[in-house]
């Protein structure tokens, strides 16, 4: 049963292999140095045979490289394969990222567990289970120790275990998929180790393909966070070149706001906190200011007598049904029965409110009955929208 050899001997880029197996695009070889797509890391890209390898995957126990064509390969032939280095040195630099980051988590998250992993070409992602709510400082310690871990140029090692010792072990970190894919047909599970063995940084179960040495992954960039189900909360982040060039962007982004905000980058956590209060207290202002307008303008709608009923109609440009709404229960029974007001805000709305008196429900039911739209209400408040009229004319209707 063929198995990569990518993860034992992660730095071969060329081999030589024997074809077993040819169908249509399919390959198997008797040895393989490509990646399978396996656990989150993603397939190795190059070429077999001088062919383009588009996809990798586990097949019925063999490892099966899918071609761009078929190739003009029959079984017992010689075939090169060539590993693409830069993708297999990113996905390298990624996964043994991911296990700094848990191995990070395991300093600042409780109840910590392994929920989901992934690389894509522009980020990795790893899902933690954890009681712990990770905020943007934890966010920064997170990073911060990681980094740390880069710099510290701490050794990566892996070796087979017996699954039940693995499965003894409290320092080992298993991925659920790991544990479905490996321990179903295995009895020995590789382990992954960050640091010395005596006191390691981080132990996982993992088939990847790793660097040898921390100081081999780059820089890591925390790029967020977010909530991907019940119970787990996914962190992402940027690896090497793309994290250098994501650091950029935000160190200029932050740059450009401080000169902006006329303050330095220490303080403009501060000047944003002034700025949000004085935006909070003009806005409740303004919002004080508008209701006052609006109730003015309802209190000043021309009244229409009827059967003894005060009726004030009118139009109004500038407000929302719902704030319109509002004005006219305020207005309501100071003099005035009922209040009908048309708007537009998107299409044309009309609300009206009542005493009791006359139903407001009933007006709007005329309303758009005659100017189409829907709504409705009780007797002594209703709304309706999507009337195909000009406020004007919906008011018009009204007074006649």
């Amino acid at each position: 049963m063929p198995q990569s050899l990518a993860p034992s001997d992660p730095t071969v880029r060329e081999f030589e292999a024997t074809v077993t197996d040819v169908d249509g695009p399919d390959v198997v070889l008797d040895d393989t140095y490509f990646y399978a797509e396996s656990g989150g890391q993603p397939a190795d890209r190059g070429t077999l045979a001088g062919t383009t390898v588009t996809d990798v995957q586990h097949r019925d126990g063999d490892v099966v490289h899918t071609l761009e064509s078929a190739p003009d390969l029959s079984a017992g032939d010689i075939a090169v394969g060539v590993v693409d280095d830069a993708f297999r040195t990113y996905c390298m630099r990624a996964h043994t990222a991911s296990h700094a980051l848990y191995g990070a988590g395991r300093e600042y998250l409780d109840d910590l567990g392994y929920g989901g992993f992934n690389i894509d070409s522009e980020k990795v992602r790893v899902d933690f289970e954890t009681s712990t709510d990770i905020d943007d400082e934890t966010l920064v310690d997170l990073e911060r120790l990681v980094n740390r871990v880069v710099w510290d140029s701490l050794s990566v090692s892996w070796e087979e275990v017996p699954v039940e010792e693995a499965r003894s072990r409290e320092d080992v970190a298993f991925n659920v998929k790991t544990e479905e894919g490996v321990f179903s047909d295995s009895d020995t599970v590789r382990v992954v180790t960050i640091g010395d063995s005596d006191t390691p940084f981080d132990v996982a179960a993992c088939g990847g393909t790793h660097v040898s040495n921390t100081g081999k992954i780059g820089p890591v960039h925390l790029l967020g966070r977010s909530n991907p189900g019940e119970g787990l909360t996914r962190v992402e982040f940027a690896v090497g070149p793309t994290a250098i060039d994501r650091r950029a962007e935000e160190r200029r982004a932050t740059l450009s706001t401080a000169r902006e905000l006329g303050t330095s980058v220490s303080t403009m956590p501060e000047m944003a906190r002034n700025l949000r209060a004085k935006t909070e207290s003009l806005e409740t202002e303004l919002s004080d200011l508008k209701r006052g307008v609006l109730a003015a303008r309802l209190a000043g709608l021309d009244a229409v007598e009827r059967d003894g009923v005060t009726w004030r109609v009118g139009t109004v440009d500038g407000f929302g049904p719902n704030d319109v709404g509002d004005a006219a229960k305020d207005v309501v029974g100071d003099g005035t029965d009922v209040v009908v007001v048309a708007g537009e805000e998107g299409s044309t709305f009309v609300v009206v409110a009542s005493t009791g008196d006359v139903a407001a429900g009933d007006v709007v039911t005329e309303l758009t009955d005659a100017f189409g739209g829907g709504g409705g209400g009780g007797p002594t408040f209703a709304q309706g929208g999507g009337l195909d009229a000009d406020p004007s004319a919906v008011v018009d209707a009204v007074r006649r």
